[in-house]
């Protein structure tokens, strides 16, 4: 229950500020997390110290859901539809094709994502009015940054200049209590006050501060699915699915390294939870949600045991919703925006660009690669151009095109080994084919 506490504190914020930077309701962040707590928590063979809700990594797939369809209630249906796929493709057993892609153009998709969160909330941290940035592309905001300084609102930036600065200073200081308490909370607790003392939702305006409104009274189905028959609808169907199903099947296995007692998640089960849970959210008009990785290495560091610290986090949220609503609007957006930055910084970290380039030429380009065209274009091109690349690069060093999607070896069976003898290539296009004969070998023999 304690770590299930401490991942709330790191939570509430958090999903606040995913959900109004995804064109949702703040409250319909917390709804998500709370669903994701409760819910996928009730699943037998999930991943035990997963945390579920919303992610900063999805922000930019929601945004232009809502954007593009006109409401989130669309966006909302969307995620009831892959909430459905998702649980029929765990019955397939398809977790372990998330092993297929390249990382290089998932760390280009996931360093993408980072800087366009970036490059949306740098005026909502400035203070600026809405209408001075509404629809502009991630380049044309960063073209736009001496625009937004010149109008910004002194206040609000200060506020968000010292909500960012705590952000990356936290992490920093190495006091044990200190380190207890997650660096959002910490931000809440210095900004409200300023929020407060300064007026901010009477002398700025409503767009200041956080807008919850009659939660309970608006509580019900929410998703509508009118725009069911588009193909906007389904073009965002397929990006959620993606990107929603690979960082959480990535999410969980990376957590079951970090458990101390080297528990392993079914992972099909585990996408099976999280399909249900975005299922039940969607239909209440959340987002969507996936095994998030902050909260879950938070949850790791907090000492969590089992899956009930996810549990508890979800009714803590209730609680909060149920308890809180009028302090939680005295939360200044600026500071979630700092908050949301520094997730961005974390996706787009120079550590990141550094390391692959340290991995090589090749792996940098197609990073790159993908990098580049999602923030010309989309994330599903990206990623697409970012596997293209891979295989060129396959291609250009004498592997046949066919090769590349069929596992073709010979295998030997010794007394004490099992030796297999590759005819072709082995690259992520076939590694599936590989990937099978290496999990029905037995396991006694080398």
């Amino acid at each position: 229950m304690t770590a299930g506490f401490l991942v709330f504190l790191l939570a509430l914020p958090l999903s606040l500020g995913i959900a109004k930077a995804s064109g949702f309701p703040p409250a319909m962040g917390v709804l998500t997390a709370m669903v994701g707590g409760i819910v996928t928590s009730l699943f037998k063979n999930v991943g035990e110290l997963t945390i579920k809700g919303p992610a900063a990594g999805l922000i930019t797939v929601s945004a232009g859901a809502v954007a593009e369809l006109g409401s989130w209630h669309y966006a909302a249906a969307i995620v009831v539809i892959v909430g459905l796929i998702q649980i029929i493709l765990s019955y397939l057993k398809v977790a372990s094709l998330s092993d297929i892609f390249p990382i290089s153009a998932i760390e280009g998709m996931l360093a993408a994502i980072g800087i366009i969160i970036i490059a949306k909330q740098i005026p909502v941290l400035l203070g600026d009015e809405p209408s001075l940035y509404k629809g502009e592309k991630p380049l044309e905001l960063f073209a736009d940054i001496p625009k937004f300084v010149a109008h910004e609102h002194l206040h609000i930036a200060i506020i968000g200049g010292i909500a960012l600065a705590l952000m990356f200073i936290l992490p920093m200081i190495k006091v044990k209590w200190l380190q207890k308490v997650p660096a959002p909370m910490i931000v809440l607790i210095a900004t409200i006050p300023m929020s407060i003392i300064w007026h901010l939702k009477d002398t700025v305006g409503a767009y200041s501060v956080v807008a919850i409104g009659d939660f309970w009274g608006n509580f019900g189905m929410n998703a509508d699915f009118s725009k069911i028959a588009t193909s906007a609808f389904w073009k965002y169907v397929v990006m959620f699915l993606f990107v929603n199903s690979l960082e959480s099947l990535l999410t969980a296995k990376a957590i079951d390294q970090l458990d101390p007692y080297k528990r392993e998640t079914d992972y099909n089960s585990d996408y099976r939870s999280v399909g249900a849970g975005n299922m039940v959210s969607g239909l209440l008009g959340g987002l969507p949600m996936i095994s998030e990785v902050v909260r879950s290495s938070a949850n790791v560091n907090y000492n969590a045991k089992t899956k009930w610290s996810n549990f508890f986090h979800g009714i803590f949220l209730l609680i909060s919703m149920i308890l809180l609503i009028p302090y939680i609007e005295m939360i200044p957006n600026a500071a979630l925006a700092a908050m949301l930055m520094y997730a961005g910084y974390k996706l787009a970290s120079p550590k990141t660009f550094s390391h692959m380039a340290h991995i090589g030429t090749e792996q940098l380009i197609i990073f790159l690669a993908t990098i580049i065209v999602t923030l010309l274009e989309d994330l599903l091109l990206g990623i697409a151009v970012g596997i293209v690349v891979k295989m060129i690069f396959h291609l250009a060093r004498g592997a046949k095109f066919g090769d590349m999607f069929k596992a073709k070896y010979e295998t030997e069976d010794k007394l004490n080994e099992f030796i297999i003898h590759v005819k072709g290539v082995a690259v992520f296009t076939n590694l599936f084919g590989y990937k099978k004969l290496l999990d029905n070998l037995d396991k006694s023999k080398k």
